[in-house]
């Protein structure tokens, strides 16, 4: 049994708790992160990665659209390698109600989000491929934001000023000692039983907070909502679109990286469904039909694969009727809440928020520790996006490699490039064609971005989510990890087979013309021809014949 003691610990990798991560080790605070699965693998990896300009909100809540420019326009500057500058589009239709659309400026007005009346000649030429049926157009500061690489910088600058990360280690109870939550036990992928000790546990663990919670006696409620979307292979916008409408199913379309994205429905689903999330058919056919709507032909483009993510609604008091119940920040500290000392929990939010999120809950864990240092997350860039250097000179000393492979590498790490792309042909060597990843980033995120298995490599550097979906370019990774991280062979099998096995289920949902011809391809490569189930189920069936002997 391993043990370690600090300051904080933090359950629950996503931006909320990698952000808190950060602002701890930034105020000197020693905190360590524990993650069931890898960074952002949960509700935080699983949306539209819009950069809420707040419009979204301006009608009915103005508070969260307050918060949400405010914190766009710091992500910005701290985060610009996470962020494309979009900009984003309200659109009206026809069958849309008319006096939205004058509702939703108001509201941009009082929450000083800039917003201005476009005509619908200057929309066509902002977005040609918008649907030509609008009949009125707002612009706002919408954007898109990489919720893994945010995340995984969050913990990049976190552990490089002392703090401490442990992934695929799950939670299993807090350790209560009378009236104090003093610690919690873990399980790590490899079966070690983990014991940590600290002074503050904090459980920023989602729409998980409930069980981790109910392991201490402590009674919190979620309402898990389900989210669906579908990726569309190929950008087919440039810049967010918006129906300008009440918010509901199929109403906004976001570029991103190489795709396109159609979000998002939202179905209350029981909570014990929370680990074995479907999209439903009726949620594709609602957003594509919708989708289609804003842009025309949308459905007549290849989907490349559905996901969900659940987003937590959390009951702050024992009434579980409907009035408490918020989708706003919940930041509970069960001293006073339940008489549990040195326990805090942050749950709800958006995206968007995480930073504020992160400030709240540490400026309780700095008063409790009667720690001085203020939050300065909102001053400092995240690892990437440091002062960049002028785009000549980087062009002139990447002069050796082809554009393409420079340009794509930047735009995933930021100034990090020049720690990533070396003058040896086989660092620049191409393992993803799809999304210009060379072996080289495979290299650096191997021995800097806390990657376990391909799964993890896919979200920090983007193998496998091109139109391939990983046909092409997973066994080339898996390579990589025999020859870089020294995984044995049969592992890296394995890590392959689970990699595909987790593709499928994004692949499933939409199976049907050129993405159905490109499975039986792959099932045809990985099946067919490397016989990569039978080796595996063989190598096991001999471990077990061994171990029986």
């Amino acid at each position: 049994m391993i043990r370690y003691e600090t300051d904080v610990i933090i359950i629950g990798g996503g931006a909320t708790g990698t952000g808190i991560l950060r602002d701890c080790s930034l105020r000197g605070i020693e905190a360590i992160l524990v993650e069931k699965n890898d960074i952002a693998s949960g509700t935080t990896g699983r949306n539209h990665g819009l950069l809420h300009s707040g419009a979204r909100y301006a009608v009915k809540d103005i508070e969260s659209a307050s918060e949400c420019i405010s914190e766009n326009k710091i992500l910005k500057n701290i985060a610009n390698h996470c962020i494309e500058n979009t900009g984003g589009l309200f659109v009206t239709l026809k069958e849309d109600d008319p006096s939205y659309h004058d509702k939703l400026m108001r509201g941009c007005i009082n929450a000083n989000i800039d917003c201005e009346e476009v005509s619908l000649k200057n929309a066509f030429k902002i977005e040609p491929n918008l649907n030509k049926q609008i009949v009125r157009c707002l612009k706002v500061p919408d954007g898109t934001i990489d919720p893994f690489r945010l995340a995984a910088a969050n913990v990049v600058d976190a552990v490089e000023k002392g703090g401490r990360i442990l992934t695929h280690t799950e939670v299993l109870s807090l350790v209560r000692e009378q009236d104090r939550i003093i610690g919690v036990k873990c399980l790590d992928k490899n079966g070690e039983n983990i014991e940590i000790y600290g002074k503050i546990t904090v459980n920023a663990s989602g729409v998980w907070g409930q069980r981790i919670c109910k392991t201490a006696g402590i009674g919190i409620k979620m309402f898990p909502s389900k989210g669906s979307m579908v990726i569309i292979d190929y950008r087919v916008n440039n810049v967010v679109i918006n129906r300008c409408r009440m918010p509901s199913d199929g109403d906004i379309v976001v570029p991103g990286d190489t795709v396109s994205l159609i979000g998002t429905t939202s179905k209350k689903i029981p909570y014990e469904d929370i680990d074995d999330l479907i999209v439903d058919d009726d949620e594709i056919d609602i957003l594509i039909s919708d989708g289609e709507k804003l842009i025309p032909n949308i459905s007549k483009t290849r989907v490349l694969r559905a996901y969900c993510g659940v987003r937590p609604l959390i009951a702050i008091s024992q009434d579980v009727e409907g009035r408490e119940i918020t989708r706003g920040i919940v930041l509970i500290d069960h001293k006073q809440h339940d008489g549990a000392k040195g326990f805090i929990t942050i749950a709800g939010g958006k995206l968007m928020t995480y930073r504020l999120m992160a400030e709240m809950t540490t400026n309780i864990i700095a008063e409790k520790l009667s720690v001085k240092t203020k939050c300065t997350t909102h001053l400092h860039p995240l690892p990437g996006s440091e002062k960049r250097v002028h785009d000549k000179k980087k062009t002139k000393h990447f002069n050796w490699i082809s554009e393409s492979i420079f340009g794509s590498t930047q735009y995933r790490h930021g100034e990090r490039v020049y720690q990533i792309l070396k003058k040896d042909m086989k660092n620049y060597g191409l393992i993803c064609e799809c999304e210009m990843v060379t072996a080289g980033e495979v290299e650096y995120a191997l021995n800097n971005l806390f990657v376990k298995d391909i799964i993890d490599l896919r979200r920090r550097t983007r193998v496998g989510m091109g139109p391939c979906q990983g046909e092409l370019c997973s066994y080339r990774a898996a390579g990589l990890f025999t020859e870089i991280a020294n995984v044995a062979g049969d592992e890296a099998a394995k890590m392959l087979i689970a990699f595909l096995e987790e593709r499928w289920k994004g692949i499933k949902p939409i199976l049907w013309g050129d993405s159905l011809r490109e499975i039986e391809f792959t099932y045809w490569i990985y099946q067919g021809l490397f016989c990569l189930e039978n080796s595996i189920s063989k190598d096991e069936d001999d471990e077990e014949d061994l171990n029986n002997a």
